[in-house]
């Protein structure tokens, strides 16, 4: 088991240098292809990650291998940051959690849902110092709650979801939220005493003896989406891009699932984190990958309209409005 001192340190490390990490060109790729109104080899589009974990996944898998275009990754440590470099035209897709999207599209950043994946909820929660006496979510009234990244976060949805099944009003608690590799420190030095956050954070704290008070299965909707901003799918040849790139992610979905020890290998060499800490994360991140359905947009909904409740959403959003299903089919 690593320390935890020594993981917040990679984590910290791993999000400093993502930015040049991860923005790196393909070079001239081979056999480009054409079509009559597009010619590929002269796109270029800018994959935005969050921690590396789409980069990680589609590397394993290979699934970039032979591309007609050209590409560059960006990757940030939350979604608010990712959002905010594609509301100014700096990345072209961002795959995130639902209210986050919610929230960027609230925020008047141009966008469009294109796919979503499926998890259980395991991968974020409310995470407390192994010594701490607070033993229960109701415990949590009167307490101040570190929630990271933003204002619209899936952890902000988790942690009020939380509190409403413990009985609790969502002013029973002072919230503040701090990016995840900030609370991370304050976590692991123990000036936070309840962490609401997600993965590798999530998994991390957990490893290095931090108590999970309460998960997001049950609470949360599952589900994480594929967007990609409004100019660029007005773009012709990024709009063919990126429907390339999502069938490419889709067989990297599949792989990944049928061969998770590679898969987390890819990972630990991106993030720094120890090998067995990569495969726990990766495991439980493994997610079907699916063009957004009439499903979807229903359960997204249902975020929306509680956000809106809740007064995490500063207005109501029709999700449909923002949903682009005609993009990639499986």
């Amino acid at each position: 088991m690593i320390q935890f001192n020594h993981a917040n340190k990679t984590l910290m490390l791993f999000a400093a240098f993502l930015p040049l990490l991860g923005l790196y060109g393909c070079g001239q790729l081979a056999s480009p292809q054409k079509t009559a109104t597009v010619d590929l080899s002269q796109v270029t589009v800018v994959l935005g990650d969050q921690v590396g974990g789409t980069r990680a996944l589609v590397e394993a898998a290979n699934a970039l291998e032979g591309v007609p275009y050209k590409y560059k990754w960006a990757s940030f440590q939350g979604a608010a940051p990712l959002f905010e470099a594609l509301r100014v035209g700096a990345v072209d897709t961002a795959p995130a959690g639902d209210l986050p999207v919610l929230a960027a599209a609230v925020g008047q950043t141009p966008l469009k849902i294109l796919a979503t994946r499926v998890s259980k909820g395991e991968g974020l929660g409310i995470i407390v110092q192994a010594d701490s006496p607070i033993k229960g979510v109701a415990d949590l009234k009167g307490k101040t709650v570190v929630v990271s990244s933003a204002r619209g976060s899936v952890s902000q949805y988790q942690l009020y979801g939380a509190l409403e099944e413990a009985g609790l009003k969502r002013t029973d608690v002072t919230v503040k939220f701090v990016l995840p590799t900030d609370a991370a420190a304050a976590f692991s030095s123990k000036r936070i005493e309840v962490w609401a956050t997600f993965d590798p954070y999530f998994y991390v704290a957990q490893e290095n003896g931090g108590r999970v008070l309460r998960d997001g299965k049950g609470i949360n909707s599952g589900l994480s989406l594929i967007t990609a901003s409004d100019e660029a799918l007005a773009d012709p040849g990024k709009r063919a891009a990126i429907a390339d790139f999502l069938k490419r992610l889709n067989k990297a979905n599949d792989w990944a699932i049928a061969n998770p020890d590679a898969y987390a290998q890819v990972y630990a060499k991106l993030s720094r984190l120890p090998l067995n800490t990569s495969k726990s994360i990766t495991q439980r991140g493994a997610r079907e990958l699916r063009p957004v359905s009439d499903d979807d947009i229903r359960a997204l909904q249902t975020v929306a309209d509680r956000s809106y409740q809740d007064e995490i959403l500063p207005t109501r959003i029709e999700v449909r409005s923002i949903a682009k299903q005609s993009i990639w089919t499986k």
